[in-house]
């Protein structure tokens, strides 16, 4: 068994061991403890430090070397342990895995064989997804098997996808928050996504409420750009909101505080819905601004305000049903899965959306956020030309 913390991991093993090496990705490796007489009482505790890397033998010989046929090349394998011998405790070749010892004065190496290109598919009886690799308890008579996921995707087989998280903080911080574990000894990104949270909350908070008792003045209120900024502030109100109260929701739930299956489900069906409504709409209502500061700019004298409140009203009714009819979609296809493995069991919620669907998804995304923008940078070019002459 596994227990993953933010910079340490510990591992409970059941079987006969001398050696334990850690692979990273691109063939890394780290040589972590060497066990000579296997006591199974016994409690290792280890530092991975830089020296621990185990080199491969092209960054300890020249070229000349290395070309050499493995016979003639590895009588000469002592030679690093010996002039290396504070900084070097293992390296490798395509064949053979060295490590460097003591014996009596001398330091030497001891290598054996060993398979760099070896397939972990639990010798074809694996059961991890998209691409995971299998790794087993035991080469003759495993009990356990587990499952080491590619990027993006996650679950006991590796059978979940983040695509379906959407842009959400379960794919963000999800998995780094401990079942079971309060918040005193959550791991340092879940403390500091707290904190930023809280943080961003105050500022909210204060910035929303300033605004909307700015912009409810009935004199600011009396062209359409008034409406426009009063409801920016109430959405970056009801933004702020459903942030915190997504944020507090994914925290409580993954540390098993709350587990009541149908509010779950609820709050998956409407949070994320919510949320990415309010987002859009106030990007959406700041480009109303600008185009409506590029219109009083153009029609200078000639611009009606009674005419401005009126269309300003119609347009924010136009935008709520837009936004809404092109994220409708969303909670239809939302649902909550269980993640379930032998050391801890989650619940998310996610988008399962089909191949088109995600395209749609995708091209709606950068709809709401390219088409915005791009209207405020043209009134801003508006705005400048119009000034300059």
């Amino acid at each position: 068994m596994m227990i993953v913390q933010q910079d340490s991991l510990t591992i409970y093993w059941s079987q006969i061991f001398h050696m334990i090496f850690i692979e990273f990705e691109k063939k890394v490796y780290y040589l972590a403890a060497i066990e000579q007489i296997y006591n199974s009482s016994t409690t290792l505790v280890t530092t991975i430090k830089s020296s621990d890397r185990c080199q491969h033998i092209t960054e300890l010989f020249d070229k000349t070397f290395v070309k050499m046929h493995i016979i003639r090349r590895i009588k000469y394998y002592h030679i690093p342990c010996q002039q290396y011998s504070s900084n070097l405790s293992c390296f490798y070749d395509d064949i053979y895995f060295c490590y460097c010892y003591n014996l009596g004065t001398q330091r030497l190496a001891n290598c054996f064989e060993f398979n760099h290109t070896m397939k972990f598919d639990c010798f074809g009886k694996s059961v991890c997804e998209n691409g995971g690799q299998c790794f087993q308890d035991s080469l003759t008579c495993p009990k356990r098997s587990t499952c080491v996921c590619q990027s993006c995707f996650y679950g006991a087989r590796c059978q979940f996808n983040t695509n379906g998280f959407g842009l959400s903080l379960d794919a963000i911080i999800g998995y780094y928050i401990q079942p079971n574990t309060s918040i005193i000894h959550q791991t340092t990104i879940v403390q500091v996504s707290l904190a930023l949270t809280i943080i961003f909350m105050i500022i909210g908070y204060i910035n929303g409420i300033l605004s909307v008792m700015t912009f409810s003045d009935k004199t600011i209120c009396e062209v359409g750009c008034g409406l426009y900024l009063l409801g920016s502030s109430i959405t970056t109100l009801l933004t702020t909101t459903m942030f915190i109260f997504k944020f507090w929701i994914l925290l409580l739930s993954q540390m098993k505080l709350i587990t009541n299956r149908s509010f779950l489900h609820i709050q998956c069906l409407s949070v994320d819905f919510l949320l990415r409504i309010f987002l859009n709409m106030d990007q959406w209502l700041n480009a109303c601004v600008a185009i409506e500061r590029a219109i009083t700019i153009l029609k200078a004298t000639n611009f009606q305000k009674k005419k401005s409140k009126q269309m300003a009203k119609l347009i924010i009714i136009i935008l709520l049903i837009f936004i809404i009819s092109t994220c409708i979609y969303d909670p239809i296809y939302r649902r909550l899965i269980d993640d379930e493995n032998e050391d801890e069991n989650r619940i998310w919620c996610i988008a399962s959306y089909t191949s088109d669907l995600q395209k749609f998804n995708s091209f709606i995304h950068t709809f709401h956020f390219l088409i915005p923008l791009t209207i405020n940078l043209v009134s801003v070019v508006i705005l400048i030309l119009k000034k300059s002459r």
